[in-house]
């Protein structure tokens, strides 16, 4: 059994209050909480006089206010962006006509897979389908500026395009939303994939960084143990699905009612997200069966 993730849910600044949360770093959290965001989304001013706003947050003009503040007088040589959910991206146009900073990242919003026929995507909504950057990053790629550098890592899982950043002046890691001290990251098909997340799980791990500063939520340290515990928890709740496939064929709900105990009946359809993803990956790897492509209303079996 993998060791229980030990979150913290410290609330540590107000919405629109700027704090030094690691050297040559600064945080501004938007007033947008909700149990998918925690108190609410990170933005992360880069620097010292010449800086990078990384995911202007939503499009909320008292936190575009904060942000703008926190800066005068500097000049914002990039605004840069994890992941192209609106929590993130919305504040993206606003914030780069009144900086006149290039947006660079992550590229435009896609999926992991294109929609099966008769099939609706549940997280449409959450998704900045209108984000363009005007550079792209990939992996290694870097936003330069004095003292300090943004060199992109490649996280695939929660969305497709998924970007961390790793500081290496300060020896830390902007994580988005890809690990978070407070909560686990919802990892939804056709955005999210559970195969492509559990490997960057695994390839944070390898790296050097101990400090990671989230999308949202406290700064994560001791990251890599955190990380760790991460992967067993994915590992674990894949072990228990097929657990309870081998005792015949079950449903989506089916398998959150058993799985996710006193859960928050605001998050079941994230939980049930979660459930999909995994089955869509047992489903690639020939472990789990269903009739037709992997869906939310399907039937899944152990294979064999």
């Amino acid at each position: 059994m993998a060791d229980p993730i030990d979150f913290d849910r410290t609330i540590d600044a107000a919405a629109g209050a700027v704090v030094e949360v690691a050297p040559n770093v600064r945080r501004v959290v938007a007033p947008n909480p909700s149990p998918f965001t925690f108190t609410g989304t990170a933005t992360y001013l880069v620097g010292r006089g010449r800086v990078a706003i990384v995911d202007p947050g939503p499009d909320d003009a008292r936190h575009r206010a904060a942000v703008l503040d926190a800066v005068s007088g500097e000049s914002v040589e990039a605004i840069v962006v994890t992941h192209t959910h609106m929590d993130h991206t919305a504040g993206v146009p606003a914030m780069k006509e009144a900086t006149g900073a290039r947006v660079v990242g992550a590229g435009p919003h896609r999926a992991f897979r294109a929609l099966h026929a008769g099939e609706t995507n549940r997280l449409e909504a959450s998704a900045d389908l209108a984000y363009r950057p005007d550079g792209e990053l990939a992996e290694g790629d870097a936003v330069t500026g004095p003292g300090w550098s943004l060199v992109a890592v490649a996280t695939p899982g929660h969305t497709a395009n998924h970007l961390c950043f790793a500081l290496p002046e300060s020896r830390l890691l902007l994580s988005g939303d890809h690990v978070m001290a407070w909560s686990t990251s919802i990892v939804a098909p056709p955005d999210g994939a559970m195969g492509p997340y559990v490997a960057s799980l695994r390839k944070l791990i390898a790296r050097d960084e101990d400090l990671y500063l989230p999308g949202h939520g406290p700064a994560l340290r001791n990251a890599r143990v955190f990380s760790r515990h991460l992967l067993g928890h994915r590992l674990m709740r894949e072990t228990a699905i097929r657990d309870r496939l081998a005792g015949g064929p079950r449903t989506i709900p089916d398998l959150v009612e058993a799985l996710y105990r006193g859960l928050d009946p605001r998050l079941a359809g994230a939980a049930g997200l979660s459930v999909f993803a995994h089955l869509e990956e047992l489903c690639d790897r020939g472990l789990a069966l269903t009739d037709g492509p992997p869906s939310l209303d399907g039937v899944f079996r152990a294979a064999g």
